[in-house]
């Protein structure tokens, strides 16, 4: 690849993608909601200009690639078209918005996200990509019991998780028809620096910083965390080698109890922290085994995971501590 299209790049899978693929000397157009909180993210990249919104804002040279920031929120993609030009290889698309609170389970909200999808997949078509990766969620699948794979049943749960699966039907079709390659890959629990506050690992991590009490549910879910690295470095290789109008989940393939995690966090930060688990109940639609299927994953992509929960957990403290204002 030499020059491919990021929507969401600000978020952190997104903007690590970015960084990753500067790094190897790929030039990225990154498209960034207008007055994202999060640019910070990308901030190591790029000196930032202040000119118009939906305008090209800054073009900046990263050591290896060059970096292309346009402002342009996911309902407008389509009108992008002329200002993107022709001959890029690929289109991430990140991009997704009421990935948390009341919004994820708001129908019309979701429904606006399924069209962006569509509207990236047409962006992509028009900007001469031959290659569009997506990226789905394990909510795809509801409640399971076995390790998740596009073999198994799809029946989700939440308007979220419903909107996943019917973006990722209705790209795939688009592509085949448009005659690009499509390649969606669903992601069970990641996390990293730039995660969301709301997340059990960044809640936990605030919280044991600040010496607060946290209460926890009993803990024994068996759960898959990847690291935001590795997570950058597979959705990169599904675009290099994925197979076409294929799903791949993607997790780091090995499974622990999620008290298991939480010691980890704990014991990362002070060892003698009281961490409460067994204080809450359950949720009631509480999914209690979560573990990627990296099979066919590794043997299509060569990609494996490299680095452990303890040192992914290690940076993001220390990322916690650099950047949080208490």
């Amino acid at each position: 690849m030499r020059d491919v299209i990021i929507t969401g790049a600000t978020g952190m899978i997104g903007s690590e993608v970015t960084r990753q693929l500067l790094r190897k000397g790929v030039s990225v157009t990154a498209i960034i909601r207008p007055m994202s909180e999060n640019l910070e993210y990308l901030e190591e990249l790029v000196e930032q200009d202040k000119i118009e919104m939906d305008k090209i804002r800054t073009e900046s040279e990263s050591e290896h690639g060059t970096l292309r920031l346009i402002d342009c929120d996911l309902s407008e993609l389509r009108s992008l078209r002329d200002k993107l030009g022709w001959e890029h290889d690929a289109f991430f698309h990140f991009g997704w918005a009421h990935t948390f609170g009341p919004g994820r389970n708001d129908a019309s909200k979701q429904a606006v996200n399924i069209t962006a999808t569509v509207d990236a997949v047409h962006l992509a078509y028009e900007t001469g990509c031959k290659s569009f990766v997506g990226a789905g969620t394990q909510a795809e699948f509801g409640i399971a019991s076995g390790k998740l794979s596009d073999e198994l049943p799809k029946d989700p749960r939440t308007g979220f998780g419903i909107a996943k699966l019917a973006a990722c039907r209705l790209s795939q079709l688009e592509c085949e028809n448009l005659g690009i390659r499509h390649v969606w890959g669903r992601i069970l629990s990641c996390y990293g620096p730039g995660d969301n506050k709301s997340t059990m690992i960044m809640s936990a991590i605030k919280a044991m910083l600040l010496k607060e009490h946290m209460a926890f549910t009993p803990a024994q879910q068996t759960w898959d965390y990847i690291y935001v690295e590795d997570l950058a470095r597979a959705f990169i290789s599904l675009a290099e080698a994925g197979k076409d109008q294929t799903c791949y989940t993607i997790g780091s393939g090995e499974a622990r109890l999620l008290s298991d995690y939480i010691y980890a966090i704990r014991d990362a930060i002070d060892p003698t922290i009281d961490v409460g688990i067994g204080e809450k109940d359950y949720d009631i639609n509480q999914a209690m085994y979560l573990e990627a299927d990296i099979t066919d994953l590794v043997a299509d992509t060569g990609f494996l995971p490299q680095i452990s929960f303890e040192e992914g957990i290690r940076r993001t403290i220390e990322w916690v501590r650099k950047t949080s204002p208490n």
